[in-house]
């Protein structure tokens, strides 16, 4: 028998945000809640993260193990996130490593090909980034519904975001193509132009399996299938680098293709990637019965507004992270060679370091998402500051070895041993210092804000970040690095200050979300 109790829904109608009990809320809607429902049957299914209109919500069946309950929350929520984030972090760490193998490969091209090739990734990189925080707007919304129970509503959001993938693909393709007309405007030189052209050519018919790799990984991950994607992006990752050795420099029978062997070997990845993330959707015993792809020619207004309602902010917020990033990079190059140098080594050490809380931040959309979907709000708290708290933990590790051993990180990069390259290694250090202190505010800034994605809390999110980073962290960089002695340091002081802000206002919002008050 089913027992039955009423509950107070409130939704905000312009923000998909759920909030419980909220008297404030603009809409409350009066439901019952039916204990003893499967979560994959439930009573109802009408939309919950879109519409929000439902006459039933299920929860959770109450029957756990005797096991489960001896254990804590925390220690329940611990396992659950570490569940999703490992997977995701061998996920980032794997195509971060493909970025990094690809620039060793350049480097032993030639330095025009390396500068050219270095060009040509950064831009695709730009537009790949933000496409993929466009399309991540699937994953709260798929945690939530999926938390719910409700297969009829992640069918229709998974097809509107490949209708979505393919919207995105169509003009940014067409730009990349064209991209060497604006390289020359920007008074790139002939060659870099032309190297870096013959690699985006090529590397074009890899934007599309990209981005639908990122949004369909978004979906099985925020169902809980965590454990396939790790393996495909190891595969993918051992692919680009034979792919790599073997094009680029003419190995194994290959011909010698040069940069445009290692755009041939990096789309080839991709799409193996792609694929096979297909296959495995199309094969393993749940996913297959749901029909992703039966929607993708069907237009469903209302949820592909949602979808954009939720994702465009963190496509735009990804964007502005990026710009900064190059924007300082820039007035790297300004206060001399030697300065951007060592700045490069800085900025690639934590570029591989910071995937691991990059993967924890949607680890935490998830949980906070699945949470929400289940209407725990004490649930969706507990996500979210756990999550926040498992990545303190890890890039306090990473400033730990970072400030012990600054001389042996650069050296990876550099020959420290090189008299020529003594005045570039005494920069790096400072940087590296600077640089390790602010990692252990950067890592819990990013989970809290994925903890804002799994509420469906985009926009407020991008406008905070603008200010934090651009307002505060550029702002008081440029001052500190060419108005003062610290020069390449002060423009990493500043940064880090942005970072700082952007910490406390997160996780400000974040606590003022959920703890508002049951009515």
């Amino acid at each position: 028998m089913c027992n039955y109790r009423s509950v107070r829904l409130c939704l905000k109608p312009n923000n998909p945000i759920i909030n419980y009990g909220d008297p404030k809320s603009d809409r409350c809607d009066r439901i019952l809640v039916r204990y003893g429902s499967s979560p994959t049957h439930p009573t109802s299914t009408k939309n919950l993260a879109v519409n929000c209109q439902l006459s039933t919500v299920p929860v959770m069946p109450m029957n756990k193990s005797s096991s489960t309950l001896t254990r804590s929350p925390i220690h329940r929520e611990v396992t659950a996130f570490l569940t999703l984030a490992i997977p995701l972090a061998g996920v980032q760490l794997s195509q971060a490593a493909i970025g990094f193998v690809d620039t060793l490969m350049m480097g032993r091209m030639g330095l025009e090909t390396l500068a050219a090739g270095g060009l040509a990734t950064l831009t695709f990189s730009v537009f790949l980034y933000t496409a993929t925080g466009v399309v991540m707007g699937v994953s709260p919304i798929v945690a939530t519904a999926y938390g719910g129970g409700y297969k009829q509503q992640i069918e229709r959001v998974v097809g509107q975001g490949c209708l979505l993938v393919i919207g995105l693909t169509i003009p940014i393709s067409f730009f990349i193509a064209n991209i060497d007309l604006l390289m020359r405007y920007l008074g790139q030189a002939e060659t870099t132009v032309v190297l870096g052209n013959t690699y985006l050519d090529i590397m074009v018919w890899g934007f599309f399996p990209a981005l639908g790799f990122s949004l369909l990984r978004s979906v099985v991950t925020a169902m809980s299938h965590t454990r396939i994607v790790m393996p495909i992006a190891i595969g993918g990752t051992m692919i680009n680098t034979i792919g790599d050795y073997s094009l680029g420099f003419g190995k194994f029978g290959c011909p010698r293709l040069g940069i445009a062997g290692l755009a041939i070997a990096s789309v080839l990845a991709i799409w193996v990637m792609f694929l096979t993330l297909v296959g495995y959707i199309l094969t393993q015993k749940e996913l297959k019965t749901y029909r992703f792809f039966q929607q993708i020619y069907r237009v469903d207004r209302q949820i592909l507004t949602s979808l954009i309602h939720v994702g465009v902010p963190i496509g735009i917020a990804t964007a502005l992270e990026i710009g900064l990033f190059t924007i300082v990079t820039y007035l790297m190059g300004s206060l001399g060679t030697e300065v951007l140098a060592a700045h490069q080594v800085v900025l690639q050490t934590i570029a591989i370091t910071f995937m691991v809380p990059l993967a924890m931040s949607y680890a935490a959309t998830i949980r906070v998402g699945h949470e929400i979907g289940q209407q725990s709000r004490i649930g969706a708290t507990r996500a979210g500051y756990v999550g926040a708290a498992i990545g303190l933990g890890f890039m306090i590790i990473m400033a730990i070895i970072m400030l012990s051993f600054p001389q042996q990180i650069i050296g990876i990069f550099i020959d420290i041993n090189d008299p020529r390259n003594a005045n570039v290694l005494t920069l790096a250090t400072g940087m590296m210092t600077v640089a390790a202190i602010s990692q252990i505010l950067d890592g819990p800034q990013k989970i809290i804000l994925g903890a804002l994605y799994g509420l469906q809390d985009t926009r407020v999110p991008m406008i905070l970040s603008l200010l934090a980073f651009w307002g505060v962290g550029l702002t008081s960089g440029y001052w500190l690095g060419f108005h003062t002695s610290l020069g390449g340091s002060g423009l990493w002081l500043g940064q880090s200050i942005g970072i700082g802000v952007s910490a406390i206002i997160f996780f400000w919002r974040f606590h003022h979300l959920v703890s508002r008050k049951h009515s």
